[in-house]
């Protein structure tokens, strides 16, 4: 048996080869997060799945791609209403984020042929990761790591200064489109990992870890993805030998990698200055 029939077998490898291709493309994202101070805009996207989820039984599609199209028709919204300055933007987050979760658990109530582990969808079940699964988180991966290769310099620049990046040339708009529609993969393919509840905490923990010590945006796109793989290696323990939920422990594991991070980083900084 080769080591890939091992892992496809084996119910808690293909939980740890799920959570780190998740962890791949989550840290690299992350810090556009952490960079646009958008983390109430991801967790938009996220309350959005379960409304996905409904889409998917109604239209009888793939639970991923249902979240893949309704994440993306709730960017394309949120970005023509931004242009609205009736409404503060965090208040338009708080508007569209709550009643997509609304409007989703409602529409799955009026499908009682329809069985749903909610507790599984809003906290993650990492354990309970197939094949399939992970076809999906890996595709995914190789699709935004080489879009992200591709536009980096122009994503960065309009993250750094939008202004001058439109006087450079830079198309604004549509990166800021590709940004979102990447956000709205990134939480199809980790929803089964920590759920719909915990993802935001998948794409801000690492990343702002990782800020800490990064010297450059490149040091912290890597490091963000090592405290990502930390995160996920570390939960997947915690969870084997306490018996603890698999997704909230991953998300507990990071956020103690970060305050572990901080503390030590300051003292280190305190006793060299």
């Amino acid at each position: 048996m080769t080591i890939i029939d091992t892992i496809l077998n084996d119910f808690f490898w293909r939980a740890l080869a799920g959570g780190l291709g998740v962890a791949l493309i989550a840290g690299p994202l992350g810090c556009f997060v952490v960079w646009r101070r958008m983390a109430y805009f991801g967790d938009t996207l996220a309350h959005s799945a379960l409304l996905g989820i409904a889409l998917s039984f109604l239209i009888s599609v793939p639970l991923n791609l249902g979240v893949v199209i309704t994440s993306v028709f709730l960017a394309t919204a949120l970005m023509l209403f931004s242009r609205n300055k009736t409404l503060a933007t965090d208040t338009l987050l708080g508007i569209l984020a709550h009643s997509a979760l609304a409007i989703g658990l409602v529409a799955l109530s009026f499908m009682p042929e329809v069985r749903i582990d909610l507790t599984g969808l809003l906290f993650g079940d990492l354990l309970a990761m197939n094949r399939n699964d992970l076809l999906w988180i890996y595709g995914g991966a190789v699709l935004i790591l080489a879009l992200l290769i591709m536009f980096w310099r122009g994503l960065l620049m309009s993250t750094i200064h939008e202004e001058l990046a439109r006087v450079e040339g830079v198309p604004v708009e549509r990166l800021r489109l590709l940004l979102m529609l990447m956000f709205a993969l990134v939480i199809a393919v980790a929803m089964k990992m920590v759920g719909v509840l915990l993802i935001t905490a998948m794409l801000i923990i690492p990343a702002a870890t990782a800020r800490r010590l990064a010297r450059t945006p490149e040091q912290m796109a890597a490091l963000a993805i090592v405290f990502g793989f930390i995160g996920v290696t570390g939960g997947l323990s915690m969870s084997w030998h306490l018996d603890t939920p698999a997704g909230p422990s991953v998300v507990v594991t990071a956020f103690a990698t970060f305050l572990f991070v901080y503390a030590t980083a300051g003292r280190l900084w305190a006793r060299t200055g």
